[in-house]
């Protein structure tokens, strides 16, 4: 089993992983992660749900600025998104990676339809935002609900951008012109020929669907997306993929994340927005379940396979000192979400003892939280962003309350649980091991004592 998937499964994995395009898209969404967390800190301060606290920040007058902080960091992810994937294929060709980012950038904004269209007396349409001003465009489009479009445009503008450069399609200037002259016209031809196109596209979908793209793309993509992953057999497959990589020693937590990061970020952006909006943050209300905190707080805490259950085995319960010597090492690691040391030190990469534990508790830690979710045991994840460093209970509070800490600290436990019967038959082997290497060391020492004798 294990060389079919070594050399048939995992390659056709790898080779997918590591195409120009999904390269792209794990690159550029990580230029999405400060500003979220930035933006994030800036929500929970302005949106604290304790009353003592919103009185004494509605007083101070600072709830609009930090709402302005918000809104132009963890609500412009979409622009940052497509920006970084355009930027990050022209970087992986070798070319001039700003002209291409920026590139994208227009791109998105060509075809962003403006909103709240009003027809005049005249016949002529118009658009206006509340204080009458014409030009207004969606900005709900420049966060969550943009992510799909974003993830397409980044990636078609990146490569035709780079295809443009690489067969030297572009204007070329004497070597006595500065370089940063001269790169401005490489862009020249390349950036007319997509502006140009993604103009022709936004002029198609607003004669022909009498919508934007954004929009089209938002409910005929995004949408469903959004609701395929959120829901059970999503959060199933996700928890499981990431263990079952890591198990053939793929890091399985950075593939994952980096095809399911711009759904599940819009599924956060979703729930901040309600959250912020002061509505009741519930499914019925357009909130999710399975959003990054789900996975981060979830799946992962503690390091792929929620290994805090084995630290708590070998801290307290281990025999054998090779389980002793590593539990040493993982603590501080553990605290931050990091357990390399036990992937690769235990090890669970390729260990058939541990490998069923190591996809249960993940699986189950996730799959139990969406219940509790869809039952009201503890409420839905607010959106806040949180580094996925951020230690296990400290984290589960910032995302959901005092509830979802005590859910969390409860699944920890229940990993313990888990990982208890097949870690202790793993210790006894190692301290048998052990045990027959010093014997066998010992019986070498007495002979060759003997022999000297």
């Amino acid at each position: 089993m294990g060389d079919y998937i070594n050399q048939k499964v995992l390659p056709k994995i790898m080779k997918f992983t590591s195409t120009r395009p999904i390269t792209a898209l794990k690159n550029g969404m990580m230029y999405t992660i400060p500003f979220i967390i930035v933006g994030s800190f800036f929500l929970i301060l302005g949106s604290l749900p304790v009353e003592s606290w919103a009185n004494w920040m509605n007083s101070t007058g600072l709830v609009p600025y930090f709402n302005q902080i918000y809104n132009f960091s963890f609500n412009i992810m979409a622009l940052i998104a497509v920006t970084g994937i355009a930027y990050e294929w022209a970087r992986a060709e070798k070319i001039d990676p700003l002209a291409s980012g920026i590139t994208a950038l227009l791109s998105f904004l060509i075809v962003l339809q403006p909103s709240n269209p009003i027809v005049n007396q005249a016949g002529k349409t118009i658009v206006t935002n509340s204080r009458g001003i014409t030009g207004w465009i969606d900005t709900g489009f420049l966060g969550g609900k943009g992510m799909i479009a974003a993830i397409i445009i980044g990636l078609l503008t990146g490569w035709i951008y780079s295809w443009f450069v690489k067969n030297n399609i572009t204007i070329k200037l004497p070597d006595s012109v500065p370089a940063n002259v001269a790169n401005s016209f490489i862009a020249l031809i390349p950036a007319a020929v997509l502006l140009t196109g993604w103009g022709l596209v936004y002029m198609a979908f607003d004669h022909f669907a009498h919508e934007g793209m954004l929009q089209w793309l938002y409910q005929v993509i995004q949408t469903p997306l959004q609701g395929l992953t959120d829901s059970f057999g999503g959060v199933l497959v996700v928890s499981l993929l990431i263990t079952f990589l890591w198990f053939f020693g793929v890091h399985g937590s950075a593939i994952i994340s980096g095809v399911m990061t711009g759904i599940l970020m819009s599924n956060s952006t979703d729930n901040a927005a309600l959250f912020h909006s002061g509505k009741a943050l519930t499914v019925a209300n357009g909130g999710h379940i399975f959003t990054q905190a789900l996975l981060d707080q979830f799946g992962t805490v503690t390091g792929a396979g929620i290994t805090v259950g084995l630290l708590f085995y070998i801290l307290f319960f281990a025999k054998s000192d090779q389980l002793k010597a590593l539990g040493t090492l993982e603590i501080a690691p553990a605290i931050f979400n990091i357990n390399e040391p036990f992937l690769f030190g235990i090890p669970l990469v390729m260990n058939p003892v541990l490998a069923i534990p190591f996809m249960v508790v993940p699986a189950l830690s996730m799959s139990l939280t969406y219940f509790a979710i869809k039952l009201g045991i503890i409420p839905l994840f607010n959106g806040i962003y949180v580094p996925w460093t951020t230690p296990a209970i400290f984290s589960g509070f910032l995302v959901g309350g005092w509830r979802t800490a005590l859910w969390q600290a409860l699944m920890l436990a229940m990993s313990f649980a888990v990982y208890f019967p097949f870690i202790r038959t793993y210790d006894k082997t190692l301290l048998k091991q052990e045990q027959e290497k010093l014997a066998e060391e010992n019986k070498e020492k007495s002979d060759t004592a003997t022999a000297q004798a």
